[in-house]
């Protein structure tokens, strides 16, 4: 991990560094989303694919064979003038002691959701180890584009299923095209923004998730 240097030199100070996992159930998009976060931060000059098997953390034969992450994969990234290491865990049920050894070092983890399947087995599974460890989460929801996906049953599976209380920072408007979502973030106690922060939702949408 990179760190000051006794020289003086240009490593990154300790705390500009974050070691944040990529978890899910199997098959959710996880090393498809870290080849896009390598890809955008500038680490990868091209995007890999898990069907042809060219992706970077999946980098063990049979991984590019079976088209699954098998081992923890840490590959480092750069963001402004920060060092992100990514760990790109497996999603498969025989593999969950590869993911708790990886949680028990994370600053952060993002937790992925197919917006078709929900809230599957191994997301239980692996919300429970996060929880163990303390280990703080951004839910993103994947798949918005497939037929059968929904944001709103996801969401709802994430706090009915998993206990969680999330805060939809971005929410899809309209068909077709996820959009963003307009206005500012709502007041709350878990939404940790400003007094007096107001957002524009869906009407009646909001109001059962306050």
């Amino acid at each position: 991990m990179p760190g000051k240097s006794a020289a003086g030199g240009d490593a990154t100070a300790i705390g500009r560094v974050r070691n944040i996992g990529i978890v899910a159930h199997i098959d959710a998009g996880k090393t498809t989303t870290t080849e896009r976060i390598l890809f955008y931060s500038g680490q990868s000059h091209r995007l890999g694919s898990v069907d042809d098997g060219t992706t970077i953390t999946d980098f063990d034969p049979d991984e590019a064979r079976r088209g699954i992450t098998i081992y923890s994969a840490a590959i480092t990234c750069q963001w402004q003038d920060s060092t992100i290491n990514i760990i790109d865990t497996p999603g498969h049920v025989d593999f969950t002691a590869e993911v708790e050894r990886s949680l028990r070092v994370l600053d952060g983890a993002v937790m992925i959701f197919s917006s078709v399947e929900g809230v599957e087995a191994q997301s239980e599974t692996v919300w429970r180890q996060a929880n163990r460890y303390d280990v703080p989460r951004i839910c993103f929801i994947n798949k918005l584009d497939r037929i059968g996906a929904s944001f709103e049953r996801t969401f709802d599976e994430i706090v009915d299923r998993l206990g969680g209380q999330p805060l939809a920072l971005q929410i899809p408007l309209g068909e077709g095209t996820p959009g963003r979502c307009p206005g500012r973030f709502p007041r709350g106690d878990r939404s940790g923004w400003p007094p007096g922060a107001e957002i524009r939702w869906p009407r009646g949408w909001f109001e059962d998730h306050r």
